[in-house]
Order: structure tokens, then sequence, then C-alpha cells
């Protein structure tokens, strides 16, 4: 046999194999065809993971969620949770003090401090509303008389004028009511609580 019949006959034996594995390709796709008349079948797709719901506390605008010790902040809710409520459902820090609900270290170091200071100051230029009584006891049962001497407060009857504009932008009793302690503007009774013609220890 000379080298070109051998050549004729390898190409036609290709020839064949490719013409039955194409055959056979195509009996097999015919196989696998669905008849019309068959129903679709719908799959569902894989429903998402889910997610847990986000805690309310977990929404308190106060939480800065880019710091990175986010996630090792103790949340208001179970801090505060079990806290005797206002009227407003805030945390009625007086009452959960008196009450034994909290009770907060005097110092840091643990060392004795003088006792709250059970004096009451009536502030008296307050326009048309009932006059102001501050109770100082009920302030330094938290906090120190340097807290708030002589600044923002001046030692002094009527050194300091106040005016509500001031504590909304944050400033003197805005230091901490309307932020912590109980807010302002819808509990006027709570500080202009004596008559304009009521008595008072000390004016101011």
């Amino acid at each position: 046999m000379t080298a070109s019949s051998k050549r004729i006959r390898l190409a036609t034996s290709a020839a064949v194999v490719w013409i039955l594995a194409m055959h056979g390709a195509e009996a097999a796709l015919k196989a696998a065809e669905i008849p019309p008349d068959t129903p679709a079948v719908h799959v569902a797709p894989a429903p998402a993971p889910s997610a847990a719901p986000p805690r309310a506390d977990d929404r308190d605008e106060f939480y800065d969620r880019d710091n990175p010790g986010f996630s090792r902040l103790q949340r208001a809710g179970e801090a505060l949770d079990g806290m005797p409520r206002d009227a407003d459902g805030k945390p009625d820090w007086m009452s959960a003090l008196r009450s034994q609900s909290i009770a907060p270290r005097q110092r840091i170091d643990g060392a004795p401090r003088p006792a709250p200071l059970d004096l009451d100051v009536v502030m008296r230029n307050t326009k048309q509303m009932p006059n102001v009584r501050f109770p100082h006891r009920a302030h330094t049962e938290w906090l120190d008389c340097g807290n708030c001497h002589p600044a923002p407060f001046a030692e002094k009857a009527g050194g300091t004028a106040i005016r509500m504009e001031d504590i909304f932008r944050g400033r003197f009793c805005g230091m901490c009511h309307d932020r912590v302690a109980f807010v302002t503007h819808r509990n006027c009774y709570r500080c202009h609580s004596v008559s304009q013609q009521g008595s008072a220890a000390a004016g101011r």
C-alpha cells in the first residue's frame, strides 16, 4: 500500500468516526427533548438568608455606626431596662435613684463626698409663667458644686440671665436637660411650679 493510499484510508476512517459521533450526539439530544405537551415546572428561587430584625436600641440616633467600637457599645435599651419612666416614657432618674433601682458611685476613687445641699432657689424673672423652683438636693445627689459653679451659673442671685432659647440650644440647664435629664419643653410644670405669689427660701 502506497503512502498516498494510507493517507486516504486514515482520512476516511476519521470522517466515519466524526459522522458516527455526530449521529450519536444528535440521537442523545433527541432522546432528551421534552415533549411539547409536558407542563412547565417552576423552580422557586432559593430564599434569601433571613436577617434578624434590628433592635429598637440599635436605631438610636445618637450612636455613631462608623465608630470602630460600635459593636462593643452597650445599647441604651439594655442599660435602661427596668428603669422607672416619666410621662414621656423617658427614664425618670430621680425616681430610679430614690427607689434604689440604680446606685451610682459618688466618686471614681470611692472616697466620701459632701452630703447633698438641701436648698431650694426660686427664680422669679419668668414673665407670665409661674416661678421656677430649683431644687439643689435633686441636683447635688448627682453632681458636685463645681459642675455648675461658677460656670455656667454664677453663685449670686440674679447673676445669670437664663432664657428658654438658651436652654433649647444646650446652654445652662440645657447642658443636661433635653439630653439626659427630662425634656423641658414637654414638662414646663416640673420647673415652673411656684405661683407668682409663692414664697421661697431664696430669690433669683
